[in-house]
């Protein structure tokens, strides 16, 4: 059974840094892709950045040259560097794997307010 359990997620000033983590079981985690998700009030759930199993990156556009993904498979954790953090990234973010379903994480609550 795959679990992602998201961590260190908080209130942050507008400016401020955040990292989050995302600790995996029950999955071969090194061929797998990563993926971190958000989703803020009334809004859908979109992807914030995903990494592969080769390390290459995709960010979505509103996050590139903010937020850094990384991965260590020895761990079996996936983190998100969030700098330079915005009111506008204030969500519940999730971590996600997809195996031969899709699985989510319960969601970290990321606010960013002054």
């Amino acid at each position: 059974q795959v679990q992602l359990v998201e961590s260190g997620g908080g209130l942050v000033q507008p400016g401020g840094s955040l990292r989050l983590s995302c600790v995996a079981s029950g999955i071969i985690f090194n061929i797998y892709t990563m993926g971190w998700y958000r989703q803020a009030p009334g809004k859908q759930r979109e992807l914030v950045a995903s990494i592969t199993a080769g390390g290459y990156t995709n960010y979505a556009d509103s996050v590139k040259g903010r937020f850094t993904i990384s991965r260590d498979n020895a761990e079996k954790t996936v983190y998100l560097q969030m700098n330079t953090l915005k009111p506008e990234d204030t969500a519940v973010y999730y971590c996600n794997v997809n195996t031969n379903r899709i699985n989510w994480g319960q969601g970290t609550q990321v606010t960013v307010s002054s």
